[in-house]
């Protein structure tokens, strides 16, 4: 699918025509910039490869810098692959917001957020052991039996229990575009997307 990398700002509500409240988060989106074409002669498959968001060449290796070189421009933050644009783009171009169109349909891919080390009440949605009496200590938010003794005599392998929690890549699909400030980069879609503030995302449609 064609798409764009951009960037969370926040989220924000806007009422609808018969009067409701709608949650929408708002995405800068782009400038991209076409780093790379691939095509099927050279490189086996068809797509297009665009950066975004400048990044100084200080902090770049001699590979970024060579490779962003060839299209004019400098080394980018985040750089992603789209294999469905319909329209030809040669090195160089600029991809802006305007690709999408209002009220259509968007899936849009982040890093959510990081949780740490967490328990299986918030990590699973367990019930805890929920008594507080007969001599219960402590035990209110604990997973309760894992196994049983004799046999297996271990835990299986996959056993939902405490551990690192957030911090996947998760996609969202099928999201409304309720409207575009195209003078400001800026994506307006209905309900939320995975990330921080200022955590980048990859929106395709």
């Amino acid at each position: 699918m064609a798409g764009l990398i951009g960037k969370k700002v926040g989220m924000t509500s806007i009422f609808s025509a018969e009067g409701k409240n709608i949650p929408c988060t708002v995405i800068e989106v782009g400038p991209c910039v076409v780093t790379q074409v691939k095509t099927i002669e050279k490189d086996g498959y068809e797509a297009v490869q665009i950066g975004y968001e400048d990044k100084k060449e200080k902090r770049s290796n001699k590979a970024q810098i060579g490779h962003t070189k060839k299209a004019g421009t400098l080394p980018k933050r985040k750089v992603a692959e789209f294999s469905g644009f319909k329209d030809d783009h040669q090195l160089g171009d600029t991809l802006t917001v305007e690709l999408f169109n209002d009220d259509t349909w968007l899936d849009i891919t982040g890093v959510s957020k990081g949780k740490g080390f967490q328990g299986v009440v918030k990590r699973h949605g367990f019930a805890g052991v929920n008594d507080a009496t007969h001599g219960q200590h402590n035990r209110m938010r604990a997973p309760g039996s894992l196994g049983a003794s004799s046999y297996p005599a271990r835990v299986f392998k996959g056993m939902r229990m405490a551990g690192r929690m957030g911090g996947d890549r998760v996609k969202v699909q099928s999201l409304r575009v309720m409207k575009i400030i195209a003078e400001s980069n800026l994506l307006v879609v209905k309900g939320s997307v995975p990330g921080p503030r200022g955590g980048y995302l990859i929106i395709e449609k």
